[in-house]
């Protein structure tokens, strides 16, 4: 079947004016796509709701940005640097379901059969790969826009005028776009080099990063637009004539105060958690991440989990005609999921 390649005869992309990357948090979208889908099992009895939702969402994106580079970044399972500078971090979350741990394992299957190269680093966690890609984008390709595809906001941080941050909402029905403006509007005006100073007052309940207790969003979010940086911060509570117009103008309480001074390591331990590393030790060639579609190549991946619908789904894209949109998974489903397996005349009722 002939489908009209993204690439020339030379095996590179068309130079365009708006080349993109698609950079693919890939532990962060497979834990989505899990808690958004009720339990499906194929053929060969592996769980695959995970994987089947991480395609779906993939050639949904697919369609919308036509990227030509494509990259995935994984978590490893060992303890990383900041687990190694504060033992608890992460330890809150809940036990990961054995059936999404053996997802991890399949996923690499697709990603390898799609050839979509895996950037990965014992002690860091995929987030620092994607950080250092976009430095190494920036130093030596800045024409080309980078977007990550995430299903959580810790790369929010990463955001500049070539980097946007895309990620799943709603289960995986809709997706956002973050720029620079809409990262004001979602965080009431803070810019991406501030997340980490937000983070350090709020701190992060689902990475167990502690923040400044008793300090809120809001508050945090007042804080910053107000000076910036927790530096500055700190620098006008060490300023008697500051501290009193601060007080005067009911910006800062006295309990506030004093709960910022007493946790004042605290938030610059929480703000250095949450700085996302850009210097990782990985081997990253974009020649290697040129995405050229092949029919067979894709459609011999999809069916080796059996995803006959994704196969027309994905037709339907190469061949620029608009593919089905998600429908919406109700409620009732995700509290009690059913185990299937997928055939085309199942998969259809899922999206």
């Amino acid at each position: 079947m002939p489908i009209k390649s993204y690439m020339d005869n030379s095996n590179k992309p068309f130079k365009t004016k708006n080349q993109k990357l698609l950079i693919i948090d890939s532990h962060a979208l497979l834990h989505r796509a899990f808690h958004a889908l009720p339990a499906l099992t194929n053929s060969k009895g592996e769980p695959i709701n995970a994987i089947y939702g991480f395609a779906s969402i993939l050639i949904k994106i697919l369609a919308e940005i036509k990227p030509d580079y494509l990259v995935a970044c994984f978590d490893l399972p060992k303890p990383t640097l900041r687990h190694n500078k504060f033992p608890e971090y992460k330890a809150k979350r809940p036990k990961v379901h054995p059936d999404l741990i053996k997802q991890f394992i399949l996923i690499r299957r697709l990603l390898k059969n799609l050839d979509i190269p895996i950037l990965e680093k014992e002690g860091y966690e995929a987030d620092d790969a994607i950080g250092t890609v976009i430095t190494q984008m920036e130093a030596k390709h800045s024409d080309i826009e980078n977007i990550v595809l995430t299903g959580d906001l810790d790369t929010l941080q990463l955001i500049n005028g070539r980097t946007k941050i895309l990620t799943p909402r709603h289960g995986l029905s809709e997706s956002v776009l973050y720029d620079e403006r809409k990262l004001k509007e979602r965080f009431d005006g803070i810019s991406p080099a501030q997340v980490i100073e937000f983070k350090g007052l709020k701190g992060d309940p689902s990475d167990n990063i502690p923040g400044v207790p008793g300090v809120g969003e809001k508050t945090a979010l007042k804080l910053v637009k107000k000076f910036g940086t927790l530096e500055k911060i700190y620098q006008a509570l060490e300023d008697e004539e500051t501290l009193k117009k601060l007080k005067e103008e009911k910006l800062l309480g006295l309990n506030l105060i004093s709960k910022l001074k007493e946790n004042k390591d605290l938030a610059f331990f929480s703000r250095e958690l949450s700085t996302i590393y850009r210097d990782v030790p990985i081997n990253f060639n974009l020649k290697d991440a040129i995405w050229q579609p092949d029919y067979r190549q894709i459609e011999d991946a999809l069916l080796d989990f059996g995803f006959r619908s994704l196969v027309k789904r994905f037709t339907l894209l190469l061949e620029g005609k608009e593919i089905p949109k998600f429908r919406k998974i109700e409620k009732k489903q995700e509290e009690k999921p059913r185990k299937a397996i997928v055939e085309k005349s199942k998969q259809s009722k899922l999206f």
